[in-house]
């Protein structure tokens, strides 16, 4: 999946099937249910999980929280427009190599 297959796929009413929970997580964040997309990540640990969490406590407005999930997710705190921080992460999320499981 691409990027703009995947921005594309937000248009439906479901996620794509199979998506990992951080990119699960970012589709519900943009189709604007954060607290489906914080539910998700609150079940998981790693960094991806962390990144996305980090994402949307900053959309919530709430930098400390954030900060702390920055921190779990070993990335800089984002500062510029929060759309790009989303195409930032999918990418990133998207690209990444599938782990064994």
């Amino acid at each position: 999946m691409t990027l703009a297959e995947f921005k594309r796929a937000t248009a439906k009413a479901r996620p794509p099937a199979g998506l990992p929970p951080a990119l699960a997580a970012l589709w519900w964040a943009a189709k604007g249910d954060w607290d489906k997309a914080h539910g998700i990540v609150m079940k998981e640990e790693g960094r991806d999980a962390a990144w996305v969490h980090a994402y949307l406590h900053r959309v919530e407005g709430d930098a400390s929280n954030a900060g702390y999930w920055y921190r779990q997710a070993r990335h800089a705190a984002a500062t510029g427009p929060l759309e790009a921080e989303w195409d930032a992460i999918a990418a990133a999320l998207i690209d990444k190599p599938a782990r064994a499981p």
